[in-house]
């Protein structure tokens, strides 16, 4: 036996001795069945996915799989205990906890599960207490309108998941009798929007149905403490991730352990600076298995070679191993895995914008919005007049022009100045605005407007559903008005103090619509926009 295959099988002790002090986890989950949370039965779609489970493990050499029991209880009653003690402390999961109607639970289950596709734990906070004040039922979220969600959606980025909850509200409401569907499988085929994590996720939370879950930690924990070097996002490692977190899902509390899961790859077992020596399942990781072996006896890989030694298929190279083209680094440790996949660049568009003001409007000055069409990206959401435009084309002035007249009438050409850009990244576009700005001084105020546009206070503006892109836009405006309303005294949207400076409260504002980067891409289960 190789001195590598001893070192391997250190971890085996410290897992029989564990199995010894299981009976305070076992008293807690006699208590956990005491409170109504026992596991559903399995339905015949949980034996099918348990047996294409099996199917996909078969082929596969057992280094990356879970092929001893007593591997899965010690990570069942290591990660549940670590959770326990550490899990953070969240208004959704108070919500959850706390709340005895199903439907209710499973609502506010399903509305965090949809804020937090893409969207940072610290940013979702925020948006999802307003929203459960707001509408802290479905029948409440159903009765709302789609412009009411645009606008507490506002920042918060994706913007057709917002409207892809309030259409799944009214299904329940409308088509199911106000009750959520019970199961992981029924979830995902009842409800728009849904797939198959979001389903697992609120059966599993809500319902205590025996099912495991995959988002874009559950992926880094896994293939970590599998070693799995191959594409995460290939269809035979896709299946054997969500294999394994079925295998792993702990049959009394599987609400806990994925949450378990994905908190420990959220806050431990992080991308690029992991706390090992924090990590409750760190004796069942072969990453971590490796790194130390690597240190104790000072040994490296040659580079470009296979993890023959470590993995040793029975049969030819092994599907799960990274590919030789890209050997272990002993310098990344552990972050050697997952293997990132290779994303396309998003493609790039142009657009050329125009914020129209009347600064002589009754009431105060006052700014044209227009409202998108009802599907694509940002529908629904309002913004200035724009239209589609070359990086430098030179009909985009013209164009401009006659797409502000067919919303406010005949307007001043000459007096439309361009002001400078706005680059965005959206999901898969990378959208640059061309800004303009034209001040209608000394004109009749423009009081009737075709429908879909409207005429708003500055005020009113930071208040309605426009995207982060738009108040980008408008920033570049108050940063440089046009016209005479520029430095003048009676034009509140533009003073000299606020061009130099931001208000404490305008600076709060920008930094609450900042665009939010996106985690992990894999989480995500509606398309983005």
């Amino acid at each position: 036996m190789s001195i590598w295959r001893a070192i391997m099988k250190k971890p085996r002790t410290a897992m029989k001795s564990h199995q010894k002090k299981r009976a305070p986890c076992q008293e807690g989950r006699e208590k956990r069945v005491l409170c109504g949370r026992q596991v559903k039965p399995s339905t015949p779609n949980d034996l099918a996915r348990r047996k294409e489970g099996v199917l996909v493990q078969a082929s596969l050499s057992p280094y990356h799989l879970f092929r001893d029991t007593a591997d899965i209880i010690v990570f069942r009653e290591n990660l549940l205990s670590w959770y326990d003690r550490e899990k953070r402390d969240l208004p959704w999961r108070r919500r959850a906890e706390g709340e005895v109607d199903l439907d209710r639970r499973a609502y506010a289950v399903w509305v965090s599960e949809v804020m937090l596709q893409q969207t940072q734990v610290a940013t979702v906070i925020d948006y999802y207490t307003r929203w459960m004040q707001k509408w802290p039922t479905l029948q409440d979220l159903a009765s709302a309108s789609l412009e009411e969600v645009n606008q507490l959606w506002a920042g918060l980025g994706y913007y057709s998941r917002g409207r892809r909850l309030q259409e799944g509200a009214r299904k329940v409401v409308e088509e199911l009798g106000g009750h959520m569907p019970r199961t992981a499988e029924t979830l995902q085929q009842l409800l728009p929007g849904v797939g198959r994590y979001t389903a697992g996720a609120i059966a599993s939370i809500a319902f205590g149905q025996a099912t495991g879950v995959v988002d874009g930690n559950v992926v880094r924990v896994l293939c970590r403490v599998r070693a799995i070097g191959a594409d995460p996002s290939s269809t035979l490692v896709s299946q054997l991730l969500w294999s394994l977190a079925q295998q792993l899902v702990d049959p009394v509390r599987p609400g806990d352990l994925n949450q378990a899961a994905m908190e420990l790859g959220a806050t431990v077992c992080t991308p690029q600076h992991p706390r090992c020596s924090q990590c409750p399942v760190q004796s069942l990781c072969r990453a971590h298995q490796r790194v130390e072996c690597e240190r104790l006896l000072g040994l490296r890989s040659p580079p470009g070679s296979p993890d023959v030694e470590e993995c040793a298929p029975d049969t030819g190279p092994c599907q799960l191993c990274a590919p030789p083209t890209e050997p272990w680094d002993p310098t990344r440790g552990v972050t050697n895995f997952p293997r990132k996949a290779g994303r396309r660049p998003p493609r790039e568009e142009y657009s050329a914008t125009c914020v129209l003001e009347q600064p002589g409007a009754l009431g105060g000055p006052r700014i044209l919005l227009v409202q998108r069409p009802s599907s694509g990206l940002l529908a629904g959401l309002w913004q200035f007049p724009a239209v589609t435009a070359e990086p430098s084309g030179p009909q985009q002035r013209e164009a401009l022009l006659r797409e502000l007249q067919s919303w406010a009438g005949p307007l001043p050409a000459p007096r439309l100045r361009h002001l400078g850009q706005v680059v965005h990244t959206f999901s898969h576009i990378k959208l640059t605005y061309q800004v303009y700005g034209l001040a209608l001084e000394g004109q009749t105020p423009v009081t009737v407007v075709p429908p879909g546009a409207r005429w708003l206070t500055r005020e009113e503006f930071h208040t309605a559903a426009v995207s982060t892109a738009m108040k980008k836009v408008f920033r570049v405006y108050e940063g440089q008005q046009p016209g005479t309303c520029k430095g003048s005294k009676r034009c509140p949207m533009s003073t000299p103090s606020s061009r130099k400076k931001p208000s404490p409260g305008q600076q709060l504002l920008d930094s609450f619509f900042r665009p939010h980067i996106p985690t992990d891409a894999s989480s995500l289960n509606s398309t983005a926009q």
